[in-house]
């Protein structure tokens, strides 16, 4: 199973979340640990291309997952905690607004 943390000002805008947004996300971070399952089995799976993950541009090694039409989280790959097991470092989470 994938290794996560979250940084404060993640735990900050997702407070801020109407209680259906953080639903809304749970449900597309559950999809998201299932693509990283899937990438610690085979390293050539791939995210599903309805999490429309990619990287973000001038903020190197710092990506954006859509959650919703106007919600975004940012996250990066961290160092493995676990041997073979992914890291994620969850940075913001919210609408447009916390893109760099």
């Amino acid at each position: 199973m994938p290794t996560h943390d979250e940084t404060a000002a993640f735990w900050r805008d997702f407070r801020l979340l109407t209680l259906a947004d953080q639903v809304r996300f749970d449900a597309k971070r559950r999809e998201f640990i299932l693509d990283l399952l899937a990438m610690e089995r085979d390293a050539t799976h791939r995210f599903r291309p309805g999490l429309r993950v990619k990287a973000v541009r001038g903020a190197r090694g710092l990506f954006e997952m859509t959650w919703a039409p106007d919600g975004r989280a940012l996250f990066s790959m961290g160092h493995p905690v676990v041997e073979g097991k992914r890291h994620i470092i969850w940075h913001r989470v919210g609408d447009h607004g916390i893109l760099p």
